[in-house]
């Protein structure tokens, strides 16, 4: 690798070094570092036969080097990533200048500027932001097409007609997320002086009666069975054990593993801070087998690396796992190798498995609230409908059922 930084030539020469320091930092391989630092050398000659300046480096340059070098070898999968990789580093030590923003046409202002008065006005999380954007931008995009937004031309059978097209693609959970969205958006509207009527009256409701569906949960043993299948020999396994735990035996969300932190393990006091929706963060007892499973991963699984997450990537660049996606991904890997066969697969049927458990070993539902972490008595409520022998009890006789 220090024969192929000296013979490097060209107009990125002096800046080698520093993205060859940035691969050991995180941990990549020696085969894959050479394999960067390769490709960039050939983009460095390239640059300087352009005569193109470092600072005059961007994306569509970068496109066209690759372009290319497809007519004259096999690009490799990782070569894209190296250079785009470069450029970010060139930009954060400000040898490169950021891009200017890309103009706004009116739909995306409107969408942005909604974006905006959720976040700062309102106080709502990301995740409620991830949600509603998309519809609302849908809405826009069917109603104006390829032309400027126009408000005042918007009437109640546009978004009557949006609602009917759409909802009955969607689960009942998310047809309900459509129209909070649109609501939302038509009240900001109004609000904001944009519109003159309350199109958030035109909504129409969607129909998802309170405690209609069944918690999805696993048959007896069949956690058990995932973790005894988890190899703790090595230290993926190690990690993927201490995550099922938590999944398991605290219910945790999927963005609750993620989030969590080498600060929020209180060893001393057995404690884990988790950091819930909304903001909202709560500390739970750390049973003793989840504890030991964390401290196990810590000591002899968990990578060396600057990151704070507490479950760190398996391979380079070696950071936080950093979606929710990850751990559901993990999750149906484990059901998979243990043979338990679900049909919701992702990282939420060991919660609702959980609960239920609970429920049938007398736990109140109010103690089953608390320890998921739930705002609100009625999400907990569910639980009561798995429970079918306390449910016996309530039910009336059929007339005429004794005959």
């Amino acid at each position: 690798m220090e024969l192929l930084r000296r013979g490097t030539l060209g107009a990125l020469g002096d800046h080698i070094d520093s993205y060859a320091e940035l691969l050991g930092q995180q941990h990549y391989s020696q085969t894959s570092a050479y394999k960067q630092l390769l490709v960039i050398s050939r983009f460095s000659q390239w640059l300087q036969r352009q005569g193109i300046e470092v600072q005059k480096m961007d994306e569509d340059k970068l496109q066209k080097f690759l372009g290319e070098l497809s007519r004259r070898i096999k690009l490799k999968s990782g070569d894209a990533a190296a250079l785009n990789r470069l450029l970010r580093l060139l930009r954060q030590q400000k040898i490169v200048p950021e891009p200017p923003p890309s103009p706004l046409n009116s739909r995306q202002r409107l969408v942005a500027e909604f974006a905006r008065h959720l976040l700062q006005e309102r106080g709502l999380s990301q995740a409620t932001l991830v949600n509603c954007q998309p519809f609302v931008d849908c809405f826009l995009a069917e109603q104006f097409k390829n032309r400027k937004v126009n408000l005042s031309s918007l009437r109640a059978a546009d978004v009557t007609s949006f609602v009917q097209r759409h909802a009955h693609r969607f689960s009942p959970g998310r047809a309900k997320l459509l129209v909070g969205a649109l609501r939302s958006f038509f009240r900001y509207l109004q609000q904001s002086g944009e519109i003159p009527t309350n199109l958030a009256a035109c909504v129409p409701s969607v129909p998802n009666w309170s405690l209609s569906a069944l918690p999805k949960f696993l048959p007896a043993g069949a956690v058990q069975r995932v973790l005894r299948h988890c190899d703790r020999r090595t230290s993926i396994g190690r990690r993927n054990y201490a995550i099922l735990l938590l999944l398991a035996r605290l219910g945790l969300r999927a963005c609750e593993v993620v989030a969590l932190n080498l600060e929020d393990l209180d060893w001393e006091a057995g404690q884990i801070r988790v950091k819930g929706k909304g903001g909202s963060s709560s500390l739970l007892p750390l049973p003793a087998d989840v504890g030991e499973a964390l401290a196990r991963y810590l000591r002899n699984g968990r990578p060396r690396c600057s990151s704070r997450r507490v479950f760190i990537r398996a391979h380079a660049p070696l950071t936080g796992i950093t979606s929710s996606a990850t751990i559901s991904t993990l999750v149906m890997c484990a059901l998979k190798k243990a043979g338990v066969n679900s049909a919701p697969s992702g990282a939420h049927v060991f919660r609702h498995t959980l609960a239920t458990d609970l429920l049938r070993q007398g736990c109140s539902l109010d103690e089953i609230g608390e320890l998921l972490g739930h705002r609100s008595p009625n999400t907990t409520a569910i639980y009561a409908k798995v429970d079918v022998t306390a449910l016996h009890t309530l039910a009336l006789p059929w007339p005429g059922g004794d005959r």
